[in-house]
């Protein structure tokens, strides 16, 4: 990744802006990182991202509200050996 101070960043603007299409370009102002420069594509790669888990989280927390309302059940404990079992089946 790149990375240019902001003044840089002013100074060479449209060579960040054709270079942001290769790769991002991180800029700095007093050694902080204040910015990225993106390419159109890799931000609606990123927006879709966060809606995605955004909407995974939604639906564990409906699934999360479900499980709670359920019965409890008074199954006997697992053995060793089903541990054991159910551990190399979902290897």
């Amino acid at each position: 990744m790149i990375t240019v101070t902001s003044f840089e960043a002013q100074n060479r603007f449209n060579e960040l802006i054709t270079q942001s299409k290769q790769e991002p370009i991180e800029v700095t102002d007093q050694g902080q990182i204040v910015a990225y420069v993106i390419s159109g594509y890799a931000m609606r790669e990123l927006e879709d991202v966060r809606k995605r888990r955004l909407e995974a989280a939604q639906w564990y927390a409906q699934y999360r509200q479900q499980v709670a309302k359920q019965p409890v059940t008074d199954a006997p404990p697992l053995t060793d050996a089903e541990v054991n079992t159910l551990v190399h089946e979902l290897r």
